[in-house]
């Protein structure tokens, strides 16, 4: 059996603009849809498409449970998870989908 990789993130829209977090099982796949804007969303809506954040879950209840967290966490926390690893707020997206962003 392939192991599964579980994933939260969080986009921003610019350097200390609007969060977005969400958790998937295909990080390309699903920041893809965000950037092309395939739904009706708040990411569609507000603009934001920005991978600034990730993290990386052997189990979907651990990635759940993560995202469930942080989205309750103050804006200022979120801000210093992103600029721990992130300072510059580069947008991820590029790195991981191999260039194709």
């Amino acid at each position: 059996m392939v192991a599964r990789s579980y994933y939260v993130y969080i986009l921003a829209r610019r350097i200390g603009g609007t969060l977005y977090i969400g958790v998937t099982n295909d990080l390309i796949r699903r920041v893809g849809e965000h950037r092309l804007k395939v739904a009706d969303s708040f990411t569609k809506q507000y603009d934001v498409n920005r991978l600034v954040y990730f993290e990386i879950f052997e189990q979907i209840e651990q990635a759940i449970h993560r995202e469930k967290r942080l989205k309750k966490w103050p804006r200022a926390w979120k801000i210093s998870l992103i600029e721990k690893d992130n300072p510059n707020w580069i947008d991820l997206y590029p790195e991981i989908a191999g260039g194709n962003g």
